[in-house]
Formats: C-alpha cells, sequence, structure tokens
C-alpha cells in the first residue's frame, strides 16, 4: 500500500484503486496533502486502463468532517480563496473522470465531506453513518460543489432546508433522500464494498464512463441534445469488443468477460 505524506493511502488490487483519506485524529478533515494526493490519483487512475473503479475511504472513526475547524478563524481571504481553488480541480476531475467512483461512508461525512462523497458517483454508506452540511454554524457557505450537486439530487427547497439548518442527517434518511444507494450493516460494510466495487470492475467500463459522463451533462443540456449525444456515442458502441462479447455471452446463456 502507497502512501502520500500518510495523509493518503493508495491501495490497487484487481481493477480497484482504494484511496484511505488517513487523518483519523482530526476526523480526515482535508489537508493540502490530502487534496494534492486525490488530484494525483484521479489522473493515474484516468490514464491506468487496468484501474477501472476507485473507491473513496476513511480511516478510524470517520469518512471526513470536511474543514479542519482547529484551523479556522485564522486564514486569510487569499489563502482561503487559494486552498478552495485546489479543493475544486479536486472536484472537477472527480466530475470528469469516466470511471466510477464509489464514496464507502461510515461515522460522520460532515461539511466539505459530505460533498466529496456527492461528487462521487455512488454513496454506500454503514448503518448508524450520519450526514452534516455543518457550514452555517460557523457562519459559512458550502463549498466543495454541494451547491450544485445536492439541489440536483434532491431537489431545491430541501437543499437548502438542509444547508440553512445544518442538522445531522441520519443514514436512514439520507438515503429516502436518494442521497445514500445503500446501506450496510457494521460487521459487513468493508465486505460488502469491496464486492460492490469489485462487481462494477467486471463490468464494461467503456460504456460506465459514458454513461456518467452523458448522465452528468444532462443536467444542463436540453432533451434534444442528449438525445442526439445517446445516437452519436451508441453508432460507436456497437463497434466495440464488449459489445460483441455481451451480445454473444447472451447467445451462449453464461457471464459475459468484458475487458474495455
Amino acid at each position: 500500500m502507497e502512501s502520500i505524506a500518510n495523509d493518503l493511502l493508495i491501495d490497487v488490487k484487481t481493477g480497484v484503486m482504494t484511496l484511505t483519506l488517513n487523518r483519523p485524529e482530526s476526523l480526515n478533515s482535508f489537508s493540502a496533502e490530502i487534496i494534492q494526493g486525490l488530484k494525483d490519483s484521479l489522473t493515474k487512475a484516468k490514464a491506468d486502463q487496468s484501474i477501472r473503479v476507485i473507491i473513496l475511504k476513511g480511516a478510524g472513526r470517520a469518512f471526513s468532517a470536511g474543514g479542519d475547524v482547529k484551523r479556522m478563524g485564522s486564514g486569510s481571504p487569499l489563502a482561503t480563496y487559494e486552498h478552495i481553488g485546489k479543493l475544486n480541480e479536486l472536484i472537477v476531475m472527480m466530475d470528469s473522470l469516466e470511471k466510477p467512483i464509489i464514496a464507502a461512508v461510515h461515522g460522520y461525512a460532515a461539511g466539505a465531506g459530505f460533498n466529496l462523497a456527492l461528487a462521487s458517483d455512488l454513496i454506500l454508506a454503514e448503518e448508524n453513518s450520519k450526514f452534516i452540511l455543518s457550514f452555517s454554524k460557523v457562519g459559512l457557505i458550502s463549498d466543495g460543489g454541494g451547491l450544485y450537486f445536492l439541489p440536483r439530487l434532491i431537489g431545491l427547497n430541501k437543499a437548502k432546508e438542509l444547508f440553512f439548518n445544518a442538522e445531522p442527517l441520519s443514514v436512514e434518511k439520507a438515503h429516502d433522500l436518494g442521497i445514500v444507494n445503500h446501506i450496510y450493516k457494521k460487521n459487513e460494510f468493508e465486505q460488502k464494498v469491496e464486492a460492490y466495487a469489485q462487481k462494477l470492475a467486471a463490468g464494461p467500463c467503456l460504456s460506465y464512463g459514458f454513461i456518467k459522463k452523458i448522465a452528468n451533462q444532462s443536467l444542463n443540456s436540453t432533451l434534444e441534445e442528449v438525445l442526439e449525444q445517446e445516437r452519436i456515442t451508441q453508432a460507436t458502441m456497437v463497434t466495440t469488443n464488449d459489445h460483441h462479447e455481451g451480445v454473444l455471452a447472451f447467445k451462449e446463456k453464461r457471464e459475459p468477460r468484458f475487458n474495455s
């Protein structure tokens, strides 16, 4: 297992890159090293065809508390502007990476930690975990893309209520709202997340990439634009090895062996 200044642990096996935020003493609050490490890792994942799925997780008692509250109150406007600029670069990279990103949330996902999970494609959560947009409690607004992702996910008015009130959201409520995809018991959480990621990694990742790209673009596109993008992409997809393998496997009544 690799590490970047010990703040980020990197593990790659069987097509899955697992990135573990490793500042458990601060509930994995963001550091410059974590943000840069995540950016470097996603750059590697983009270039490495053998990496098919990414898991984001946290060490210790929580996924991530987001910003380090202990350091707040002393930062200058310029330092804040530059720090959030680097975080923004990470969020854009996550959104544009044409590979599935899974946020494996346990304990707390708070503030920008919650928004990091929202920037992922799927959120798998441990029972009893909680989500909280804590910005207004310290007189701030949401950053890290929360004001973009959450309204699109649960609707504008409900999102504003969560931002305004900054009340903890139970994992069950987050699931009901459509924020969390699946909830797993504590004693099987890691195993379930790994199995989910491995199942995705065995799938048609070229298809996943285009699905993610077009679905993300659809949030700011017209129906006609999405229909045309689907038509152009599908005309290419029918020529791929994965499509031919999928059709052959269906005819032979076996599981397909995708290799894109």
